[in-house]
């Protein structure tokens, strides 16, 4: 029942994400390993490719920080010449990402991902 509750949480969140103007798609990801755990993506993203790429990015800038002696970071923004990977770090090793186009509203984007993954279980 509690797995069931999570996935119907993991939903509401990545339809809220991809709600947001400009967004192409969002992930649920493992921030161990960058599985894909659930997903909404338009046609043509290839989300084990982001969901590899959103992991390590989140991986090493978490071990980057802890041996700078800071916090590991609550969000992390790519930004490339077509658009952006928006990633949000959570509990249970779950990172929340958003893939966006170039003209997304990226603050409204990383205000749902922030409330979502801190949501999720």
């Amino acid at each position: 029942m509690a797995s069931q509750r999570a996935m119907t949480e993991a939903d509401a969140a990545l339809e809220r994400i991809t709600q947001v103007p400009g967004i192409r798609g969002s992930l649920l990801i493992s921030g161990s390993d960058g599985l894909v755990v659930a997903e909404r993506l338009m046609e043509g993203i290839d989300g084990r490719a982001i969901a590899a790429l959103a992991a390590s990015l989140v991986q090493r800038l978490d071990r980057a920080t802890n041996r700078a002696g800071m916090r590991a970071p609550t969000f992390v923004h790519l930004k490339g010449n077509s658009g952006s990977v928006l990633a949000a770090p959570g509990r249970s090793d779950l990172v929340l990402v958003a893939v966006a186009s170039t003209d997304a509203n990226l603050g409204l984007a990383r205000m749902q991902m922030l409330d979502a993954v801190g949501r999720l279980v």
